[in-house]
């Protein structure tokens, strides 16, 4: 799964990319400029009905979205007095609304962000290419005013800039990545629901699963007792946080080694706690569901190969993607399937050499986020899962902002820190 377009900005449905502090998204994320703001509770900004939206309306998620939003806020460390951009598409009006009202309960100002996929895509289409190399004016004012963004990671098409030309897209990235800097250094607090989780139909088939099999899934992940995961994460973090060189192997060919001594060590654990806000920056963040302990490479210090043997790109297969490192860089790149031309064509067109920089090491640990053994993709954070990655590293508090970079989770692996197991086939040791 390639992770770009989430390196340069946190308010997502402004600009290609989405907060200094968030993690890449996948490819059909929203780029420059496909949105409108309206002011909460705006329960218009969320009326457009699916016929005119070119989106279905999603099944009612099974949980309280009340409960869920206080939440939210409560982790998010709302205070009275601020600013909460509030960010998602219509068909999750309710839960927008819900957010939005459980921020004002605490004497927060929300506004909601009105997105869709079919908006998505005609501000890309539709405007023209003469506008690519404009930096986000509204954004880049935005970083000075918001105290905390919450978005909803809810698109649901995967395809949706099929035949986006490569170029383009390269443009708007490079436009807009100075604004990553803006909201990591004003910390800006963002927590984003969905994790490339959010039910959906496209998604639900990735993992082998039905759409109410990925929402229960979902909705068990971001519904997990957060004081035992702040724990689990703590334990992972101090072992990390000892150990110099890890070596990640796996069935598919993978053997890669690494080194982070002394590098920094976070946590997404569900909460922005008031230790996190201290330390600022790629801290301010929370994914949900929550469960990931990630840091970044001492520079230069990746060698060996890393094997995706299936990913998707914009809903074409590629078949094993081999990424080859010597001394921290990407120095080959092979693959096959009908998806790996285009997505090759897009990582051609991204001209900072910065893109081949081994970027992160990411260990997934939430127990209740369970995926079929058939499944034909990873994801971050079911406990055992190991995710590495290249090209932009701000959100796990490294310095590459390039708003590009390839991100391959590997269930089933085996991971070693100095030599001793911390994930043994897909188990998590510590």
């Amino acid at each position: 799964m390639t992770r770009q377009h989430l390196a340069a900005a946190l308010a997502a449905a402004l600009v290609t990319t989405l907060a200094g502090c968030n993690k890449p998204a996948p490819s059909a994320e929203t780029p420059a400029g496909a949105s409108t703001a309206a002011p909460a509770p705006a329960a218009t900004a969320a009326a457009a009905p699916a016929s005119t939206s070119g989106e279905a309306a999603a099944k009612p998620a099974p949980t309280d979205f009340d409960q869920l939003a206080k939440r939210v806020v409560a982790n998010a460390s709302v205070k009275e007095g601020e600013v909460v951009l509030i960010n998602g598409r219509p068909q999750d009006a309710e839960l927008l609304e819900d957010l939005a009202v459980a921020v004002r309960s605490v004497g927060a100002f929300p506004m909601i962000l009105h997105s869709s996929d079919r908006l998505s895509k005609r501000m890309f289409f539709d405007v023209p290419e003469k506008y690519d190399t404009q930096a986000d004016a509204l954004d880049a004012k935005l970083a000075s005013i918001v105290n905390v963004v919450i978005s909803l990671g809810n698109g649901m098409s995967e395809n949706l800039f099929e035949g986006a030309d490569p170029k383009r897209m390269a443009a708007r990235g490079k436009a807009n990545e100075g604004l990553a800097q803006l909201y990591l250094k004003n910390n800006v607090r963002n927590i984003e629901l969905g994790n490339n989780l959010y039910p959906t139909p496209w998604r639900a088939a990735r993992f082998g699963m039905t759409e109410d099999e990925l929402a229960k899934t979902f909705w068990d992940g971001v519904n997990i007792d957060y004081a035992d995961l702040q724990k689990r994460g703590g334990e992972v973090k101090a072992a990390l946080a000892a150990g110099d060189e890890v070596k990640l192997t796996h069935p598919n060919g993978t053997d890669l080694t690494v080194k982070i001594k002394g590098r920094p060590i976070l946590v997404s654990d569900g909460i922005i706690s008031a230790e996190d806000m201290k330390a600022g920056g790629a801290a301010n963040a929370a994914y949900l569901p929550a469960g990931e302990v990630y840091t970044t490479p001492v520079a230069g210090t990746a060698n060996g190969k890393l094997v995706n043997s299936k990913s998707f790109y914009r809903g074409k297969e590629i078949d094993n993607l081999t990424l080859t490192f010597k001394d921290g860089k990407m120095t080959s790149m092979t693959g096959d399937g009908p998806g790996f031309a285009d997505m090759k064509a897009e990582y051609d067109a991204v001209s900072d050499p910065r893109k081949d920089e081994f970027s992160f090491v990411d260990l997934g640990i939430n127990p209740s986020v369970k995926l079929p053994a058939s499944s034909a993709v990873g994801n971050w954070v079911p406990a055992g899962t190991i995710s590495v990655g290249t090209g932009g590293n701000t959100w796990a508090g490294g310095n590459n902002n390039v708003p590009y970079g390839q991100t391959v989770s590997l269930p089933g692996a085996t991971v070693t820190l100095d030599g001793k197991p911390i994930i043994e086939g897909g188990t998590l040791k510590l």
